[in-house]
């Protein structure tokens, strides 16, 4: 009898790098026409589902969970057959987790455009797609760990141990980031609300960076980079150092996000100082990458595969250099709510993950498909092309933030602002804004270039697939192999289960420290006053703000600076948000901070704001939003919300909805001059 040869699972590879490459189009063509919107709001078109607020959400999503996720999955899927010396565990289990995941991506641009989102940033969809994120999540585990299962390599490299410490942290933050209550079929509010959702909003949104963006990335760099330069790892030793030292700090950092806001004392020093410790075990897998290509560094001349796997662990280096610069709460109260921290952002997007991505690209492409790459000229120039579209990038938006930074804290000897008006603070970057699109459009055109150097070079590929055979290992692992004459963490590189637990703990140890205490005592504040509820209405007009995607451009959220006091009132309080489901502190101030605008200006000022911001701010650069005046507001769904709302614990009452029908209609011919009082607390919202 002929033994069966066991052939590895390409084909599955194959369509993930499609849908790679699909996928970073949209991402990036997003990216273009919201950047476009930044610079002239004339782009928003007028159309409710093409407007900045609703399109930013899908490009994050996009470049995220798209691109950058289909990236890891072709990667995971490619390098752990060989690191295992086995094929997948199941055929069925890797096409549901493609078109599953596919799917979901599609559910997100079927939905964000059109208003359907939670409101919470990197987590914006819907309860059905979270589910359907879920489900498909553990099919991709199950696989994965079934084919570690079945292994015939004994001992599981570097690279496996962070895809592991991926799947597990990722199950973490998704599941606990998105308890939320259904209202209708695409509407929920989050089990948590104020202080709390935004606690464990960035928990999850800090970690996300973490467990999505980094630790499957440095997976695929501990992989390809030695593959390419045909030289092993710099330093064993150094890779378990930054392994455990990175899975067990991160987790802890999220509060660096909400540093000088509400949130407690503790838990903000507790982000800041965690985060000051990631420099070193972020800067020890640079290291260790680096210095692989010892004795190699002539190879980066000629090999295009190399330049760009270099160029992105030199921009993860940097990226991880200034994430805990940021972190510094003097730097931060500087630099947050500005386009420094979408230089910072991007920096790692484009740089590390895009490039990363490439040159993994670069590299399948011609063994996949046993051929020559069409043009290592146009791979070069490619090369180039992206990286003058990143510097111009953070360049433009280094020098946005810091300038509106420096323009929104100044004040002069006598204590008072020295630029009170806020939209000079924007009107005065947006030629960085121009810097920018170009850019972007450099990164664009380079990706081009690729897209159509893999097709020249698929389409010159021999016509016979020839199916890589999987080279005979010594059979299934046991225990008893493992554990003979090994040293401690070599044992337990090869016990999976000992592995996982040692990382389950790790994640759930912080996780549980840093966010529990907060989740747990809602009453660790101070009430400044009798906080009221949300009326009907109002409750029906922030689901609006969150709708249209306001927060993109608003904060919520008076820090505790002096400058931030002069310009919007009394520093924000934790009690004033404790109804806030999902909370809208926001992440960047494109418009000025909202929490207490509310009886600023009359309601007719709103509501010319609302349908020309032009009419009352002359350089506005926020798109009119003339549809909310015609839209009509759905009580029979109001109804269900604020039923919610009371199984959430806020205290209303039984609900008419014909009462809001007959005050929503009596106020609709009129609109008073003078805003009334304000009856919720001294904010006004």
């Amino acid at each position: 009898n002929v033994e069966q040869v066991e052939h590895y699972d390409d084909e599955i590879v194959k369509k993930f790098l499609f849908a790679t490459m699909g996928w970073a189009f949209v991402a990036f063509a997003l990216g273009i026409l919201i950047a476009t919107q930044m610079a002239n709001w004339r782009f928003n078109f007028g159309i409710p589902w093409l407007t900045f607020g609703r399109l930013r959400p899908l490009h994050t999503n996009a470049a995220i969970f798209a691109f950058a996720g289909n990236a890891i999955f072709a990667g995971i899927y490619h390098s752990s057959q060989r690191l295992l010396r086995t094929r997948l565990a199941s055929d069925a289990l890797s096409k549901i987790h493609f078109w599953g995941w596919q799917a979901i991506i599609v559910s997100a641009a079927l939905t964000l455009p059109f208003g359907y989102t939670a409101g919470k940033e990197y987590a914006e969809l819907e309860w059905p797609i979270d589910i359907a994120i879920t489900v498909i999540w553990v099919v991709f585990g199950a696989n994965f760990f079934l084919t570690i299962k079945k292994r015939r390599e004994q001992h599981m490299y570097v690279a496996i141990w962070f895809y592991i410490a991926t799947i597990i942290t990722v199950a973490v933050l998704h599941v606990v980031n998105s308890v939320e209550i259904p209202i209708s079929f695409l509407k929920s509010y989050p089990a948590y609300a104020g202080v709390q959702d935004a606690l464990v909003q960035w928990w999850y949104g800090h970690n996300a960076v973490a467990f999505f963006l980094t630790t499957p990335f440095l997976g695929l760099m501990y992989y390809y980079i030695p593959k390419a330069a045909e030289r092993p790892i710099y330093s064993y030793r150094l890779s378990i150092i930054h392994f455990w030292s990175l899975v067990f700090i991160y987790i802890w950092a999220g509060p660096h996000h909400l540093l000088h806001t509400a949130l407690p004392n503790w838990a903000q020093t507790l982000g800041m100082v965690f985060s000051l410790m990631l420099w070193a075990p972020s800067w020890g897998g640079m290291i260790n990458g680096l210095l692989t290509l010892r004795g190699a560094w002539h190879k980066l001349r000629t090999d295009h595969v190399l330049k760009f796997l270099i160029a992105a662990i030199t921009f993860y280096g940097m990226a991880t250099f200034e994430g805990p610069l940021l972190s510094i709460k003097s730097v931060n109260s500087l630099a947050h709510y500005t386009d420094w921290i979408v230089a910072h952002v991007h920096g790692g997007a484009l740089g590390w993950n895009g490039f990363l991505a490439f040159g993994m690209i670069y590299y399948l492409v011609p063994r996949l498909w046993r051929t020559e790459l069409y043009s290592k000229a146009l791979a070069n120039a490619h090369f180039w092309l992206g990286t003058l579209g990143i510097l111009l990038y953070i360049l433009s938006m280094w020098a946005a933030g810091i300038t509106q930074g420096l323009m929104l804290n100044g004040t002069d000897a006598g204590g008072q602002l020295l630029y009170p008006d806020f939209v000079e603070t924007v009107i005065r970057i947006v030629p960085l804004y121009y810097v920018r699109i170009l850019g972007g459009l450099g990164y664009m055109a380079g990706f081009l270039l690729m897209v159509y150097n893999v097709w020249r070079t698929i389409k010159a590929a021999p016509k016979t697939v020839v199916l890589e055979p999987v080279p005979h290992g010594h059979g299934r692992v046991t225990a008893q192999e493992i554990l003979k004459d090994q040293p401690a963490h070599r044992s337990i590189e090869g016990l999976p289960a000992i592995f996982t637990t040692l990382v389950v703990i790790a994640v759930l140890v912080a996780s549980i420290i840093s966010i529990i205490p907060t989740l747990m005592t809602p009453t660790f504040y101070e009430s400044a006053g009798v906080i009221r509820p949300y009326s009907p209405l109002e409750l029906a007009g922030r689901d609006i703000f969150v709708r249209e995607g306001c927060y993109n451009c608003h904060s919520q959220m008076i820090r505790t600076m002096a400058p931030e006091v002069l310009r919007y009132g009394k520093a924000s309080t934790a009690d004033e948000s404790e109804y806030d489901r999902p909370h809208q502190w926001g992440s960047k101030r494109t418009g000025p901070d909202l929490a207490r605008v509310g009886k600023k200006y009359p309601n007719l000022w709103h509501y010319r704001h609302m349908m020309d911001p032009r009419a009352v701010t002359p350089k506005s650069l926020m798109p009119a939003y003339e549809w909310l005046g015609k839209a009509p507001i759905e009580f029979d769904t109001l109804v269900r919300k604020l039923r919610v709302n009371q199984k959430l614990g806020v205290p209303y009452q039984d609900y008419d909805p014909g009462r809001a029908r007959g005050k929503r209609n009596r106020s609709s011919h009129r609109l008073p001059a003078e805003p009334r009082p304000a009856q919720r607390n001294e904010n006004g919202r």
